[in-house]
């Protein structure tokens, strides 16, 4: 059964705006229509493709039906691209860490301004950006997972180091000795998911300590860290500057976090995505380790 791109489409619409009727306006039809589609897929699939919850989510099938409809409208843009200079750009949606976007990864922003593509960026932290190319939410993702996704190529971009830093003021309050006081420390983290403070305080054999902030964005984590509000690790790029200027003191010489970086994108035969790796392996090659 070859599915038929409007049925894609609106699959992928239902899938990344949440409802079938918030998809029905984004492709100018009825609810009516996309709802047809919708069943008319599931029938040649011969299985359920989205929850209808809310938002309404793929079930697993479904995500590999959202990656095709992806890769079709892809291709089909490229196309339309190459025959009339009067088309939409071609979407390239892309998953990268929010660090990442901080520091190396502007170097890819530049070039990508010149070209006929709409940049769609996700901010996700890279121990988690390849459940997004599983989904087909994305086509392409900066990720530390180097098993590549089905359907997906995957290299080696290099490692963004992380050190434990602090605002002097804050370091010479717990300093304890010739160190710090690491159990009782205020912390910064940035989400849920960042456990790469966690990382430094089980080398020394420690639990969290009892006052954790959390700040979700790069920059304010940077700003909180020099401001004195606690202690976190920083990426090299952001770090050397600011010990430079005397913002921050190193809490440890030797300890740091190496993050493995790898780029995974879809297999297909699509110059915008070929042209927007070389664009990534460029940025990367001069920031990362």
């Amino acid at each position: 059964m070859r599915p038929h791109p409007d049925q894609l489409a609106a699959l992928a619409a239902i899938v990344e705006h949440g409802t079938f009727e918030a998809a029905a306006r984004r492709l100018h039809v009825t609810t009516s229509a996309v709802s047809q589609r919708v069943r008319a897929l599931e029938s040649g699939a011969g299985q359920v493709l989205v929850r209808r919850s809310t938002p309404c989510t793929p079930t697993p099938a479904g995500e590999t039906y959202v990656r095709l409809a992806r890769q079709v409208a892809l291709l089909y843009d490229e196309a339309a691209g190459a025959l009339s200079e009067d088309v939409a750009a071609t979407d390239l949606s892309i998953a990268v860490s929010a660090d990442s976007l901080a520091t190396w990864f502007r170097g890819v922003l530049a070039p990508v301004a010149s070209w006929p593509v709409t940049l769609r960026l996700h901010v996700e932290d890279q121990g988690w950006s390849a459940d997004l190319l599983r989904r087909g939410e994305v086509l392409a993702a900066v990720t530390s997972d180097p098993v590549a996704v089905q359907g997906c190529s995957v290299e080696r971009l290099g490692v963004l180091r992380y050190r434990p830093a602090a605002a002097p003021q804050f370091a010479e309050s717990w300093r304890r000795g010739r160190g710090y006081d690491w159990a009782q420390m205020p912390m910064i983290v940035f989400n849920d998911k960042d456990a790469l403070q966690h990382e430094v305080l089980a080398e020394r054999g420690l639990q969290p300590p009892r006052v954790v902030h959390r700040v979700p964005t790069s920059a304010d984590f940077r700003e909180a860290v020099r401001l004195g509000l606690g202690w976190g690790l920083l990426p090299e790029p952001q770090l050397d500057p600011d010990l430079d200027a005397g913002l921050v003191v190193l809490l440890s010489a030797r300890q740091h976090v190496d993050v493995p970086l790898y780029w995974q994108r879809w297999r297909i035969d699509s110059p915008a995505l070929l042209r927007l790796t070389d664009a990534v392996r460029s940025a990367s090659a001069a920031v990362l380790r």
